[in-house]
């Protein structure tokens, strides 16, 4: 699929999607899901967020550009499958929290990523992606803060409609809570979600509804 411009910023900063499908697999279940993969980036150079099912469409996107990097948001199967392939075919390193090591080993053994830390900043152009650690869907997952777009990479970890799943292992719904009240609900409230699957969504629009996702319990 070819890439959609989303955002478009001052300087020629802009932010694209492209969505990419193929399986999910954890704990034996496996499922068809699409993904978003974000590209930020100028017409010099670009970080690609997430690493999903197919590298020929994320490749398309980068259109020849140097790659600072291909960061994932967490190590499930879905968001890391080409990780490798695009480190080798665009010569950059692929980024990832070392709390979900488990996972990207699963799927990648002996493969290197490098570590990223919370409130780490990845430069690109003349800004930065600033790296807010949110553990619950997985120990390691990560949301990416681009403040000049007001807008905020959240992986699996906030979607239009609740946080994501906590039901199989290295998940735990009470963290993926704390994660998103203490850590996102703390952003300015207008930033925009833009999430690892379906619509994007802001802040403001999900805060509302913290308190029925608790009393659910998902």
């Amino acid at each position: 699929m070819t890439s959609e411009l989303e955002i478009v910023l001052p300087g020629g900063l802009g932010v694209e999607r492209v969505v990419t499908s193929g399986l999910f697999e954890l704990d034996g279940y496996s499922c068809n899901v699409e993904n978003n993969v974000w590209l930020v980036g100028d017409e010099a150079e670009v970080i690609v967020i997430d690493a999903a099912h197919s590298s020929a469409p994320i490749l398309e996107a980068v259109n020849g550009r140097m790659v600072i990097a291909v960061i994932c948001t967490h190590g499930h199967n879905d968001h890391i499958t080409v990780a490798p392939e695009l480190a080798r075919q665009l010569y950059c390193p692929v980024l990832m929290h070392p709390s979900d090591d488990m996972l990207w080993q699963a799927v990648h053994p002996g493969e290197p990523y490098w570590p990223v830390s919370d409130n780490q900043r990845i430069a690109l152009a003349d800004t930065d992606l600033e790296v807010i650690h949110t553990p619950g869907h997985s120990p390691g997952s990560i949301c990416l803060r681009l403040p000049e777009a007001g807008a905020l990479f959240s992986g699996d970890t906030l979607f239009a409609g609740g946080p994501g799943a906590t039901g199989r292992s290295h998940s735990h719904f009470p963290t993926i809570i704390g994660s998103i009240r203490d850590r996102l609900f703390a952003l300015p409230e207008h930033t925009r979600v833009l999430t690892g699957h379906g619509d994007s969504t802001t802040l403001d629009a999900e805060a509302s509804q913290l308190g029925y996702w608790i009393a659910r319990g998902y």
